[in-house]
């Protein structure tokens, strides 16, 4: 479409095999940013990468794999910031990487353009990453492109909550089963569980145990 909506309603990314979980969201009514949150392995970069892979799928005429009452805007560039090219030949932490190609990104983004950031802020002091990518997150909506970040920063959940132009979305976690459900609820933070999802991935009890206790 013409207008600034993003809307894909039971999305698939192509390469998952399988049944997966479908993606429904839906930007630009009344907010340019996103800001996903949730459990470590629950989906957010497949989120991240569905979107950006789909509206590059559709501005290449190719039909995408999602519900028709999809409609996705003519975007004049998308960026991602997804993954760690960390190097040591080049001598680039994964901190200096991610902030290289945020600053490639300003200079070039538009309100026209689509900017995807994965883990906004992180390998670098809790504090100053979050105090970062809440400006990060403000220039990018000044300008008015659209948005989508993932984090576990609490600080970025809550600036979500209060800042116009952002909403939170959460993947769910299932608190029976302990499992992530791969599922976006939008309006609502999520939590990271990461005690719980470090559980089932075999860290021993001792250690969980000892993490709450801290906790």
């Amino acid at each position: 479409n013409d207008g600034r909506i993003l809307r894909l309603i039971n999305a698939r990314h192509p390469l998952l095999k399988g049944k997966p979980v479908p993606l429904s969201v839906e930007i630009g009514k009344d907010f340019l940013g996103l800001v996903i949150t949730g459990p470590n392995t629950g989906g957010k970069t497949v989120a991240l990468k569905t979107i950006g892979l789909l509206s590059l799928m559709t501005q290449a005429g190719i039909p995408i794999p999602a519900a028709p009452e999809s409609c996705l805007p003519v975007f004049d560039h998308i960026y991602a910031d997804i993954g760690d090219e960390q190097s040591i030949e080049q001598t680039l932490s994964t901190f200096s990487w991610h902030m290289g190609n945020i600053v490639r990104i300003l200079k070039e983004a538009t309100e026209r353009s689509l900017v995807l950031l994965d883990e906004l802020g992180t390998s670098t002091d809790p504090g100053e990453g979050a105090a970062l990518a809440q400006e990060i997150l403000l220039q990018f909506l000044k300008r008015g492109s659209m948005i989508v970040a993932t984090t576990h920063f609490t600080e970025l959940k809550s600036f979500a909550h209060t800042t116009r132009g952002l909403q939170n979305a959460s993947l769910d976690f299932d608190p029976v089963t302990f499992r992530p459900t791969y599922h976006l609820t939008q309006g609502i933070p999520g939590g990271s569980n990461a005690l719980a999802i470090a559980a089932q991935l075999g860290l021993p009890e001792e250690i969980i145990a000892g993490a709450k206790q801290r906790l």
